[in-house]
């Protein structure tokens, strides 16, 4: 067996013994600031906010992610303002490591995104109606894979730092991406 398996197999069973298994249940709720990539948008970065909720059951843990973010780009004619709204069931494997726990998050559901489209100058230009402006909703099909650092700051206060890649169907193909976060928890 190559020793980078046997490293990562002898890492992985230590963040277990030192608390994983043995921690006794506890629900969390965090909220923080959210960086992706646009769902449907082949460029930018996109910004704003995400929340959640769980429930801790030792090694694994289960909840539900929404986040919220929105991104403005302009080529030579238009200008597109994208905003996502996110919501998705997700389970963990987790360990616990001294003040910190280390987890592995899936997470699946969909992405909202709506869309508007303004081309510049449109208005001087005596534009109207879809010349304009074009406003498009779509739901689309959302996976991600997140890995997630928390660490205990003081009593139920928790500082957890996310990010992981993440796909939407769209069109008949994969639209690949990432999603990061920056949370306060609270563990009750």
């Amino acid at each position: 067996m190559p020793s980078g398996i046997r490293t990562w197999g002898t890492l992985a069973a230590a963040l277990l013994v030192a608390g994983g298994i043995a921690r006794a249940q506890s629900t969390v709720v965090d909220g923080g600031l959210a960086l992706a990539l646009p769902a449907a948008l082949p460029t930018g970065l996109s910004s704003g906010v995400v929340a959640g909720a769980g429930r801790d059951h030792g090694l694994f843990a289960w909840g539900v992610r929404a986040s919220w973010t929105r991104a403005i780009e302009d080529t030579a004619s238009w200008r597109v303002r994208h905003a996502d709204l996110s919501l998705l069931g997700t389970g963990a494997l987790q360990a616990v490591a001294g003040r910190g726990t280390f987890a592995l998050r899936l997470g699946a559901g969909g992405t909202l995104v709506h869309e508007t489209r303004r081309r510049h100058q449109g208005d001087r230009a005596g534009l109207t109606g879809d010349e304009l402006q074009t406003t498009a909703w779509r739901l689309l099909p959302a996976a991600a894979l997140e890995g997630a650092v928390a660490l205990r700051l003081a009593g139920p206060w928790v500082l957890v730092v996310s990010g992981g890649p993440s796909i939407h169907l769209l069109d008949g193909g994969v639209h690949g991406g990432w999603a990061a976060g920056l949370e306060i928890a609270w563990r009750l």
